[in-house]
């Protein structure tokens, strides 16, 4: 005897296949294409100094006064000693003055600014950094070796209060650049002797030396409470 098969299921009809359902689309792909230029990192720069030297000098040099350069700076010591007493005081002033409001006085800081670049204009002519005459009243524009003095802005009164002690390495620094300055001269001098020119690499030398002991000098006369800086634009 045969075995019993057991009847199968029914099957399937034959015919055509009911259509898929949607199949999900693919994950688009980005189109090509130049990518978004990166954001550059944020750069803080450092705002210039308020008190800065500006050089319009040719070079050239008088034969003539450059061999009486100390003889004829005599008017100037003079008026200098002059000036410096009446300074002093006024600097005192103006040191009560910040620590009480915070600012220098408008006409304060303005006779304080005439000082300091008068002072400059014969330091610059005296150790051949510039050839002409300077005037004696320090005006803005009156040599070729000038400094500009930014305006009476506001200074931390602890600054101010310790002063003369934060102003102690800076003070041996401009010490050391005097002395700089009056090598390069006494060499200049006979080199403007022979062919009445500075060279301009010596000239730029003692020109930032110049630059950082006025600096140094407008810090100590509390007209700025920026620490002086070896940096700066080039001379």
């Amino acid at each position: 005897m045969s075995e019993t098969q057991p009847p199968e299921g029914p099957q399937p009809p034959e015919g055509p296949q009911p259509p898929e359902g949607p199949q999900p689309p693919d994950d688009p792909q980005p189109a090509e294409g130049p990518m978004p230029d990166a954001v550059p990192p944020t750069v803080y720069e450092t705002p210039p100094h308020p008190i800065r030297l500006t050089v319009d000098d040719d070079l050239r040099r008088s034969r003539l006064t450059v061999f009486f350069r100390l003889i004829l700076a005599i008017p100037h010591f003079l008026w200098w000693y002059v000036w410096s007493s009446i300074i002093t005081v006024l600097v005192i002033v103006n040191w009560f003055a910040v620590l009480i409001r915070g600012r220098t006085p408008e006409d304060l800081h303005l006779l304080l600014a005439r000082a300091l670049r008068y002072r400059t204009h014969v330091f610059s002519y005296l150790f051949l950094v510039s050839n002409p005459y300077p005037t004696f009243f320090g005006r803005l524009g009156a040599h070729p070796v000038d400094l500009e003095i930014d305006g009476p802005d506001r200074q931390r009164r602890a600054v101010t209060l310790f002063r003369l002690i934060l102003a102690i390495p800076a003070l041996v620094v401009a010490y050391v650049f005097l002395f700089v300055m009056f090598f390069i001269a006494l060499i200049a001098w006979f080199i403007a002797l022979a062919v009445g020119r500075t060279p301009k690499g010596m000239r730029d030398l003692s020109a930032y030396c110049l630059r950082y002991e006025a600096q140094v000098a407008a810090y100590l006369m509390i007209l700025t409470d920026r620490y002086p800086s070896f940096a700066g634009p080039r001379i």
